[in-house]
C-alpha cells in the first residue's frame, strides 16, 4: 500500500501530478485546487490512496491527511466512485463537506459535477456522524449554516482569492463571530474581507 509520496512534480495537468520519486514518475490524481497550485519542479508531498481494479492501479493524492480521510469515507458511500469522490474534494473543502453534512444540506454536493440529487442525499445520510475526527479544526464553525459558508467562500473566490484561502478565511471568521453574524452572508462576507485585507493584485472589490 502506497500511503504517501514525497518528490518533485515532473508534470502537472488539470487533475493529475506526475511525482518523480527516486527516478520513477508516478501519476497521481489530485483535487483541482492542488493541481492549480503546483508547478513542474516544485517539491511536493501527497498522502495517497491506491485503488486496485482488475485493469488498473490508480493513485489518488491529497495535500492533507484530513482530505485523504474524507476521500476514503466518500468511497464508502453508495454510488460514489474514486472520480466522483475526487470531484467532491475538488469542489468543496473538508470544512465545507463537514458543515454540509452536519447541517443535513445536500445542496453543495448537488453542485459537484457528476453527483446527482440521489447520490448527494446519500452522501449526507451516510457520512452523518463520521466526520468528527477528520475535521476537528473546523468544529467551532460547523454550527454556521452550510449555505452561508459556501456562499461567502464562493464570493471570495469570485473576487480573486484562491479557493483554499477563501475557505479557510471564512471558517476562521465564522469561528470567532456571534451566531447572528455567521448566519448572514453579507455580514460574514464583510468581516472575512476585513480579516483578509487588500484584495489580490488586479482585483477590485467594487
Amino acid at each position: 500500500m502506497i500511503s504517501s509520496l514525497r518528490g518533485t512534480a515532473a508534470h502537472v495537468d488539470a487533475d493529475t501530478l506526475v511525482v518523480e520519486v527516486g527516478g520513477v514518475g508516478l501519476a497521481v490524481a489530485v483535487p483541482a485546487g492542488l493541481a492549480r497550485s503546483t508547478h513542474p519542479g516544485d517539491a511536493v508531498r501527497v498522502y495517497t490512496h491506491l485503488v486496485v481494479r482488475e485493469d488498473a492501479l490508480s493513485l489518488f493524492g491529497f495535500e492533507t491527511r484530513e482530505e485523504l480521510a474524507v476521500f476514503v469515507l466518500l468511497l464508502g458511500v453508495t454510488g460514489v466512485g474514486p472520480k466522483s469522490a475526487l470531484g467532491v474534494l475538488s469542489g468543496l473543502s473538508v470544512e465545507q463537506i463537514a458543515a454540509a453534512v452536519a447541517a443535513d444540506d445536500d445542496a453543495p454536493f448537488r453542485r459537484v459535477s457528476g453527483i446527482g440529487p440521489k447520490t448527494a442525499k446519500l452522501i449526507v445520510v451516510q457520512l452523518a456522524g463520521k466526520l468528527e475526527a477528520p475535521v476537528r479544526t473546523a468544529a467551532r464553525a460547523v454550527d454556521a449554516p452550510a449555505g452561508v459558508l459556501t456562499q461567502v467562500a464562493q464570493a471570495l473566490t469570485g473576487l480573486g482569492w484562491p479557493e483554499r484561502v477563501a475557505t479557510e478565511a471564512v471558517s476562521a471568521t465564522a469561528a470567532e463571530v456571534s451566531a447572528g453574524d455567521r448566519a448572514s452572508v453579507q455580514v460574514l462576507l464583510r468581516l472575512t474581507l476585513a480579516a483578509l485585507g487588500p484584495a489580490p493584485h488586479g482585483v477590485s472589490r467594487g
